[in-house]
């Protein structure tokens, strides 16, 4: 991997990993284009631009990581378990799943997904505005909408926003429990990978790893601001939109 490769792996993992677009399945085409082997140095570069995007998390919601807030997080850990447990009992099958097909058709079904949840979303009823007062029944659910996030191309964060919109959140709300819900997830699943693979860190390039750990870093954290004040403003429809239209070229392009 060069630096060329690097920056723009970067861009796209900071870009997506907080958006209803699926981070994964982007990096996954991304890889395909650029002619990318998925061998242990490109495994160690992975590790390095998802702790980059869960420092973006920490900086943007610093308030939120302290004493005081332990309510907040009992209730994210919670969240966290369903994922955490499927993810870690079903591995090797998830790993299986890891394909253009796979990406293109979830990339499309969770498009229309979101076009059917904005049809009948009102955000003129009484929705929680307030990530701070979701209950720890709400909390629960959205954990179990996150493990759909397991199957290639569904994304994580559309699916727990998804799952906090059904049940009673508003769009920024959902959006913002989406991120720190990142937070536990992210640093299980780079926690496992940097434990997996620490060897491969001295194969790497410690430069590549830099810069692609620094791009990620300052494009999560503005997506995540630019994100936020996007839905001030407007619906998920145009990701709806967007997911099917990229999964269809996917399909036509790949398979």
């Amino acid at each position: 991997m060069d630096i060329f490769q690097s920056i723009l792996l970067g861009i796209i993992e900071g870009f997506t990993e907080f958006l209803p677009i699926s981070s994964t399945g982007h990096l996954i085409i991304a890889s395909k284009f650029l002619n990318i082997d998925q061998n242990h140095v490109t495994k160690a570069y992975e590790v390095i631009i998802q702790f980059a995007a869960i420092l973006a998390v920490v900086l943007n919601y610093k308030d939120k990581f302290s004493p005081s807030k332990i309510e907040l997080w009992k209730k994210l850990i919670l969240a966290f378990i369903p994922i955490g447990a499927v993810g870690f009992i079903f591995s090797s099958q998830i790993k299986a799943m890891f394909n253009i097909e796979i990406v293109a058709i979830m990339f499309i079904v969770g498009g229309i997904v979101f076009l059917i949840v904005e049809r009948f979303y009102k955000e003129t009823d009484r929705h929680i505005d307030d990530i701070e007062k979701v209950t720890y029944k709400q909390a629960l659910y959205i954990g179990l909408a996150q493990i759909f996030a397991l199957i290639p191309g569904t994304s994580r964060a559309g699916s727990t926003i998804i799952g906090a919109m059904l049940v009673g959140l508003n769009r920024k709300a959902s959006a913002e429990f989406s991120f720190l819900l990142a937070f536990p997830v992210m640093c299980a699943t780079t926690g496992y990978d940097l434990l997996k693979h620490y060897k491969d860190f001295s194969d790497a390039n410690l430069i590549v790893l830099a810069v692609g750990f620094v791009v990620a870093f300052i494009v999560a954290y503005l997506t995540i601001k630019l994100f936020l004040k996007f839905l001030e403003n407007f619906t998920f429809v145009a990701f709806g939109i967007y997911r099917i239209v990229f999964g269809i070229i996917l399909l036509v392009w790949f398979v």
